[in-house]
């Protein structure tokens, strides 16, 4: 800045003011350009700031990349032929989800004569474990997060018991009304939230993260007349706040980390904050890695450009809070950090609550607020919801608070040392058993996140262990494969060693073998700079999630 003024200082302004006066038109577009460059050359400054040069020009050259590819598809011939293999690529993706399964009908409309009740639980019972992945004994990352038998009986009779309770309407269901209040208030003692603190039960993580980015961009327009918003976030950070950003219109600038330790990079966290920021993120722990971000330091961050701070805690959930209790390193996440506004956890995670039910908390009512929506001018009434959706399911909710009133804190402690201490067996077993494979980041909670040297194909190693019945999450930036450990994974710790190792082995002698399936999809997603094409297949999976 001070350059800026000393160059203006230097300018003969006396000339400046004849130039304009006697070539109105030409200042005019001078002026025009001068800024489009300035403002361009502060993006880039930025950009550089936040990513440094090298990093910043590979961005530069993918996207210029992408813009070449999206040129080239519009032409006639070129064009035809890229799309053709999208549809294709599509048609497979459609084709493998929609196979007859031998003996089984498609319901394509309501029958005229409506099912016994055996015939429609037995197909029910036979559609249920259709892909064949055995994660009753534990071999799915994450996906499926298993209290135990007798707590999934307890969860169904409380599910079954409130299956027609809905929040929406407390005057007739004021115990529902009680129970989720309680939910709330139960995590926010994990969370370490004081009297002040409050939050809403939601849909999941996503609807979660979405609640509280809402909330700090209306606070943001309302209080410090912010238009234009912004969240920073790590790049590891959940997508839910991409999609976030795009629901609400706002930006979004995506922050590197450490590549040893996938931990943000706090300088460039610093840097990319504006006065338009509104929201800073850290998780606890990432969804890719199970690493913590520095918290405290995001923390002190928030305080001194007086932004908001999202803890992300979705994953960490009941984990987290019970770290150091447990045996292992503490991770301060909670409302004891004082530049904290906000903090996601999801029940239906390590709670083991039934699927659909998650916590976004805030500092103060204040701040709650600003998530609700109300209307007073609607021929219905007075309408008022705290979240998203309107009605909601009171069986969820009542699920969610039998499993945190069985479980105890004492419950919720045992599998905290039973989950990550089986993530440590199984981190100190690649680490000391196979060279061939070392550890993304430095995982901190359930997750451990693994990546190979050539010419050992990571991809590869995921087809094999499949084969062996072990479905595993793909990574990619960098590639890597992920293990979401859980209560599930505990006793099968030294099997998934031996796949892991015999399924790598298999790979590196014979590398030449996986240059398709896995290798070929994710490969060619990594490196493809259009990322339209990309965006085409994601859609055509959707829609083949709705085909029959």
């Amino acid at each position: 800045m001070t350059q800026v003024l000393s160059t203006l200082a230097k300018v003969d302004w006396q000339r400046v003011t004849v130039f304009v006066a006697k070539n109105p038109k030409q200042a005019f577009i001078n002026a025009v350009i001068a800024y489009v460059v300035f403002r361009q050359t502060l993006k880039m400054a930025k950009k550089v700031s936040i990513y440094g040069l090298r990093s910043t020009l590979a961005l530069l050259w993918r996207q210029l990349a992408g813009v070449v590819v999206r040129h080239v598809r519009r032409a006639p011939g070129t064009g035809v032929i890229v799309q053709r293999n999208i549809s294709k690529i599509v048609k497979d993706i459609e084709d493998s989800m929609t196979a007859a399964v031998p003996g089984e009908s498609k319901y394509l409309a309501v029958p005229e004569q409506g099912m016994s009740d055996d015939e429609i639980l037995a197909i029910l019972k036979r559609r249920q474990n259709e892909a064949g992945i055995d994660w009753q004994n534990g071999r799915a990352s994450g996906a499926v997060y298993h209290g135990g038998e007798e707590l999934v009986r307890l969860t169904n009779e409380a599910y079954a018991m409130y299956n027609v309770t809905n929040p929406l309407h407390p005057g007739v269901f004021p115990g529902l009304r009680r129970i989720e209040a309680e939910v709330v208030r139960m995590v926010l003692d994990l969370y370490n939230g004081d009297a002040e603190c409050c939050g809403t039960t939601t849909s999941g993580g996503t609807e979660s993260i979405i609640m509280a980015v809402r909330a700090h961009v209306v606070w943001a327009r309302e209080v410090r007349g912010i238009s234009n918003a912004n969240i920073v976030v790590p790049v590891t950070a959940h997508a839910a706040f991409d999609k976030a950003a795009e629901y609400f219109g706002i930006g979004i600038t995506h922050v590197p980390v450490d590549s040893r330790t996938q931990k943000v990079d706090l300088n460039a966290m610093r840097r990319a904050i504006d006065s338009d920021t509104v929201l800073i993120v850290g998780s606890s722990a990432t969804f890719p890695h199970g690493v913590a971000d520095d918290l405290a330091s995001l923390s002190q961050m928030a305080i001194k450009y007086k932004v908001g701070f999202h803890v992300d805690s979705c994953l960490g959930s009941f984990i987290m809070p019970f770290l150091e209790e447990a045996g292992f390193p503490a991770v301060e996440c909670d409302f004891r950090l004082p530049g904290v506004t906000s903090i996601s956890c999801d029940t239906h995670k390590y709670g083991f609550a039934p699927k659909g039910t998650s916590v976004v908390m805030y500092r103060n009512k204040h701040m709650r607020h600003y998530q609700y929506f109300t209307i007073c001018t609607w021929p219905g009434g007075i309408y008022a919801s705290p979240t998203i959706a309107g009605s909601r399911s009171g069986a969820v909710i009542a699920g969610c608070w039998a499993a945190m009133t069985k479980m105890g804190r004492n419950g919720y402690l045992q599998q905290c040392r039973d989950i990550v201490g089986c993530r440590i067996e199984i981190q100190k077993g690649i680490e000391e058993q196979i060279p061939e494979l070392y550890i993304v980041g430095e995982p901190s909670s359930t997750v451990v996140a693994f990546s190979s040297h050539e010419p050992v194909g990571i991809y590869g190693v995921m087809d094999e262990m499949k084969k062996r019945g072990w479905d595993l999450s793909p990574l990619q930036f960098p590639s890597a494969l992920h293990l979401a450990c859980t209560r599930l994974t505990v006793p099968v710790a030294g099997e998934f060693l031996r796949d892991l190792s015999d399924s790598v082995a298999q790979v590196k002698a014979n590398p030449g073998n996986y240059s398709k399936g896995s290798q070929a999809v994710y490969g060619f997603a990594s490196t493809v700079p259009d990322t339209t094409i990309i965006d085409e297949v994601a859609q055509g999976f959707i829609d083949a999630l709705y085909a029959v």
